[in-house]
């Protein structure tokens, strides 16, 4: 299995159906956090769910309609990121984050979605990545920013989740702008701290 590293004692990997108690410890300590915005976390409450929610996203890596990955710091998994839509006919993506409390405020969700996104362009040859996220979720619209993501618009109240309609907005970044974003990145940490 494949491990990248997010620097500081963080890496991103595969998450797997044989996994599902780990994700299980996990997503208890990430319900209360992340369970208002993301489902996955809220819809896993026991050990067979936890696994059927592994394996749906096992079954869409083979069918290359989906992906699932892990956050581990320090050897614990604290988060993931996700593929939740993968389609390359028509060269779009939307990506899913998660994370719990004890990681929060690291740049853990920030680093690990370069990466999925620098895969789904540059391998994969996506033309538009998407990122949805509840206009009462700032920490993720936090996040969506600082990707250089640009706002779509809003779905209003198109998200009915537990008893209350979100009012979702759609951010996205395209291959182009997504290339160049990272290439003044890659120049801004090459320069000379001086020069800075």
């Amino acid at each position: 299995m494949f491990a990248i590293s997010l620097g500081e004692g963080a890496e991103l990997r595969p998450i797997e159906p044989w996994q599902a108690q780990e994700f299980l410890t996990h997503v208890e300590r990430a319900r209360e956090y992340a369970g208002p915005w993301v489902p996955l976390t809220a819809l896993t409450t026991d050990l067979a769910s936890a696994r059927e929610r592994l394996q749906v996203f096992a079954d869409k890596q083979a069918a290359d309609t989906g992906r699932l990955y892990g956050i581990w710091l320090d050897g614990t998994l604290v988060g993931g990121v996700l593929f939740r839509i993968f389609d390359t006919a028509n060269e779009s993506c939307e990506i899913g984050v998660w994370l719990e409390p004890s990681a929060a405020g690291r740049g853990l969700i920030t680093r690990a979605s370069r990466v999925l996104i620098d895969w789904a362009v540059d391998a994969r040859g996506m033309h538009r990545v998407e990122w949805l996220a509840s206009s009462a979720n700032a920490p993720s619209i936090a996040v969506a920013k600082r990707l250089g993501m640009t706002k779509d618009g809003v779905l209003r109240e198109s998200f009915p989740w537990q008893g209350v309609r979100h009012d979702m907005e759609v951010w996205s970044v395209l291959a182009p702008e997504w290339r160049k974003a990272r290439e003044a990145r890659d120049a801004d940490a090459d320069a000379p701290r001086a020069a800075r």
